[in-house]
């Protein structure tokens, strides 16, 4: 393993991106420093025991294994109502004999949604899950002086998603702190549900091949280790002043039977699977409308000027700045831009579409972490009307700091794929 300039680098984007929300802060005076050597500690702690430890390459393998074994359940369950598309025989010759089923998103990606969302319902019903957040929403507490209840929502986040947390600590919604809000906001925001990391990691493989090695348990991870990331910008922005409620045995998410949570897990999946399919239809819609008026100056620099240039020669010096080199900066720009405005779903099909000589596997690694959190301009929609519906009174507080939590939401994925970028390369293999 050997240390670059482009590592040193991506520690100078750690300290811009905790510069800016001190900025922001509502009480500079209050700067957590304790916290933030723990959220650090904990990100760096996280990778290197799944990355650097000796035989978690066995660990990687058995992740993108399940993974690979959710996709294929998925694609029987898919061919069977959906049949040729699906994935299933082509009633058609296609252009070539050895081709490959066509990869259609809507019959391919959204059907993954639903099931994990139905097995996730299952595991958490039958206790696996619980246990697992449980676990997380004690390392949290103990690391990052978390109450239970903020502890425990904010692991529950990693997998669930920001909509689905809430209602683990619904009984304790009203006592939380508005610090304590805006961490579950902004946790939310900066982390993604279990359903769409499986849906991100076949977009990650077009054709079945990896756009580098082990999406699947990067993919995982970078879900997690958003998380004290999220903690840490938030407790910045809006330091706590007071202790807000504690966790009590119990919580409020509960199913009568195993099919009553696959059941329940069908319809939350199917909601969620329909939000994403109109929300894409709706912004690549805005993009073509956007793209066709810029269209109408003319050529700049020798190529019609898209959205996604613009996008490219924004955010190019951010991705440069977390570890990106500059030649592919403008690339990865284009990614990041779409990712916060359009939505990371959009970002991760133009990750996995782009040609293989536009970004090395490292910058594409990087990438992956920077885009993995649902922060962008429709989640805050999404986000705000699942809070309003479990937190009615407290609705103009969350109004007030929905779009204040965008902004830290999508500097903790940037800041997470700083701390990847900062550690020595050749830790993530040899193509990286």
């Amino acid at each position: 393993m050997t240390y670059t300039l482009e590592n040193a680098r991506s520690l100078g984007a750690l300290v811009a991106i905790l510069l800016i929300c001190w900025l922001l802060s509502e009480n500079r005076r209050r700067f957590p420093l304790l916290l933030t050597l723990g959220a650090l500690g904990v990100q760096a702690g996280l990778v290197l025991a799944l990355f650097a430890l000796p035989d978690s390459e066995r660990v990687l393998r058995a992740v993108s294994g399940v993974v690979d074994g959710l996709a294929s359940a998925t694609d029987k369950g898919t061919q069977f109502v959906f049949g040729y598309l699906g994935g299933g025989d082509q009633p058609y010759a296609t252009r070539a004999s050895d081709a490959p089923p066509p990869f259609l998103f809507g019959f391919r990606v959204l059907p993954l949604i639903v099931v994990i969302s139905a097995l996730s319902a299952l595991l958490w019903h039958w206790k696996i899950l619980k246990w697992i957040t449980h676990g997380f929403g004690f390392l949290f507490q103990r690391t990052m002086g978390l109450t239970g209840p903020s502890a425990l929502a904010v692991a529950a986040n990693i997998f669930m998603g920001m909509v689905e947390s809430p209602i683990v600590i619904r009984a304790y919604l009203e006592r939380l702190t508005r610090s304590e809000l805006f961490l579950m906001m902004v946790v939310g925001l900066a982390t993604v549900a279990g359903s769409t990391m499986v849906a991100y990691v076949s977009i990650l493989k077009p054709g079945g091949v990896e756009v580098f090695d082990n999406v699947a348990g990067h993919v995982l991870m970078a879900s997690i280790i958003s998380a004290p990331a999220g903690i840490l910008l938030a407790r910045i922005m809006i330091p706590e002043e007071k202790s807000g409620a504690h966790l009590e045995p119990g919580e409020d998410l509960k199913y009568q039977s195993s099919m009553d949570a696959v059941t329940r897990g069908v319809q939350d999946g199917i909601m969620v699977a329909v939000n994403v399919a109109a929300f894409l239809i709706v912004f690549v819609s805005f993009v073509w409308i956007v793209n066709n008026i810029l269209a109408g100056f003319g050529d700049v620099a020798g190529a019609p000027l898209t959205l996604q240039r613009m996008f490219g020669y924004a955010f190019a010096p951010v991705a440069y700045l977390i570890g990106v080199p500059w030649s592919e900066a403008q690339a990865a720009g284009s990614i990041l831009g779409q990712k916060l405005f359009l939505t990371e779903f959009i970002a991760f099909i133009e990750l996995g579409n782009l040609p293989p000589e536009a970004l090395s596997p490292r910058s594409t690694m990087i990438l992956t972490y920077a885009i993995c959190g649902f922060a962008n301009v429709a989640s805050v929609g999404i986000m705000t009307g699942g809070m309003t519906v479990l937190m009615p009174q407290r609705r103009d507080e969350i109004f007030a700091l929905a779009w204040k939590s965008l902004i830290p939401g999508f500097l903790a994925t940037l800041m997470t794929a700083a701390v990847v970028a900062a550690l020595p390369a050749g830790m993530f293999g040899a193509r990286l």
